[in-house]
């Protein structure tokens, strides 16, 4: 997907329906079946696409400018308001697009989101990927990243018996692009400095959130957001953070029941 065709729309009428993959990762087979799911039922317009900086877009971009990047996008291709699906950064970036421009959303989907809305969890996220960055400097350490995210992507696809397109895209994000992956997550800390939960439109949403303790951090940044778009928190037995993978059918589910809701 080229800079000039960095946005796919496949259906000509329906529900509206972005989706924003995490990290920096490109949206094409990041959502095995879910494409094809939606299209099917409810008989939606989904839209693929690839912020600046992330995915085949190799326009310089950052996380701080994914809402204004999002609203063009939008408005240029007269989609809004549409329904938005955002995975892990991919909902940071989805909850920035409904701050600042609440009429281009009509719904949210969040897949365990980025802690936009936590300091604290937003400079741990971006001091991970800044070290792994500088790590991947060093060949040696380099092999090893790599090496230590396959085999946990494929022990995390035999323990949920994933699928093969699922196991597939799983193996896939394991051989992220840790440099692409570190500027992605740049300035997360900062917006978290200045996002209010309160300036959410109150949309019909869902919060997935991964299948953690319930006094985790990450657990009570995700219920503040669901407290104020006035939606429930869904949380499956084992859900990982690459929920879309573990949960494939559950995440359906509830796409489909809030574009029904929409």
């Amino acid at each position: 997907m080229s800079n000039s065709e960095s946005v796919r729309i496949l259906g000509d009428r329906g529900p509206v329906v972005v989706l924003l993959p995490g990290g920096a990762e490109p949206v094409e087979g990041f959502f095995p079946g879910l494409v094809e799911g939606l299209r099917a039922d409810p008989g939606c317009r989904v839209v693929l696409y690839d912020r600046p900086g992330t995915g085949a877009n190799t326009t310089r971009g950052s996380l701080a400018g994914a809402s204004a990047a999002l609203h063009t996008m939008l408005d240029e291709h007269r989609l809004a308001p549409a329904i938005v699906v955002g995975q892990s950064l991919g909902g940071a970036a989805a909850l920035l697009l409904a701050r600042d421009h609440p009429e281009d959303v009509a719904g949210l989907i969040l897949l365990d989101p980025s802690a936009v809305n936590d300091v604290k969890l937003a400079k741990a996220t971006e001091l991970m990927a800044r070290l792994a960055g500088l790590a991947w400097r060093v060949p040696l350490f380099r092999k090893s990243i790599a090496s230590g995210l396959r085999t946990q992507a494929e022990k995390l696809a035999d323990r949920h018996a994933m699928r093969p397109e699922c196991r597939s895209a799983l193996v896939r994000t394991a051989g992220v692009d840790i440099p692409r992956l570190r500027d992605a997550a740049d300035g997360l800390a900062d917006l978290a400095k200045s996002f209010r939960e309160c300036d959410l439109p109150r949309v019909p949403s869902v919060v997935v959130t991964a299948d953690r303790k319930p006094n985790s951090r990450m657990t009570s940044a995700h219920a503040r957001l669901a407290d104020a778009l006035g939606a429930r928190v869904e949380q499956w037995p084992e859900a990982d953070h690459s929920v879309h993978l573990t949960h494939p059918e559950e995440v359906l589910d509830v796409c489909r029941r809030i574009i029904n809701a929409v």
